[in-house]
């Protein structure tokens, strides 16, 4: 197995995010990791806010197959709790993926979910997205699924994440929106909410009609 590129904490790198179009059943939005081309994606820990979680990411290709992997030791200690691999637009960073996202409807159609094609550790992770209507990182749409030992695409319908907002007292509150993915400013892989070991490696993100 090639290790391809190191995200050291804090870094900003390229991955790919070509937009294409397949067909699995339905028109999808095919966003693969690639070594040679790609818009910006970062890792982010709780560090950003005090905490102490420890993490990175790595490029790996096996074969014909490029992957991130996300690796670390998440930490609740000092109000912290996540390492994530992160795809947001800004004023300076505008994404392929994002702006595909926000140009996704078409003749009526909207986009109805996400798939990732994933391998882990039997462990819970999470999608965080970021909105328009988002007013900050503790506010965010989250949805989770479990990473087995072997590659498998998971499936993830936007009518299950729910949006949640994080108190100062680290409590949640639910807010009854619904997830437009035309709306997407920010989409998180995540390691979260639990001391644990992650170790999570995503080769593709699909949207999918």
């Amino acid at each position: 197995m090639k290790r391809i590129i190191l995200l050291m904490l804090f870094t900003f790198t390229t991955i790919t995010a070509c937009a294409t179009i397949t067909s699995r059943s339905e028109e999808v939005l095919r966003f693969p990791f690639k070594a040679d081309s790609g818009k910006s994606w970062r890792y982010i820990s709780d560090r950003v806010m005090g905490g102490v979680s420890e993490g990175e990411v790595e490029m790996h290709q096996d074969g014909e197959k490029v992957f991130a992997r996300l690796t670390g030791n998440v930490s609740t200690e000092n109000r912290g709790g996540f390492i994530q691999l992160n795809s947001s637009s800004s004023w300076f960073n505008r994404p392929v993926m994002i702006q595909s996202l926000r140009n996704s409807a078409k003749d009526g159609k909207k986009l109805n979910g996400v798939r990732l094609n994933v391998r882990g550790n039997g462990e819970t992770y999470y999608i965080f997205i970021q909105t328009n209507e988002t007013r900050s990182v503790s506010d965010h749409y989250r949805a989770s699924f479990v990473a087995d030992n072997d590659w498998g695409m998971i499936e993830l319908p936007f009518d299950q994440f729910v949006r949640k907002r994080t108190n100062f007292d680290g409590s949640d509150i639910t807010i009854d929106t619904k997830l437009e993915a035309k709306n997407i400013r920010g989409f998180g892989i995540v390691a979260y909410g639990r001391d644990f070991t992650a170790d999570l490696s995503v080769s593709t993100v699909d949207f999918y009609y």
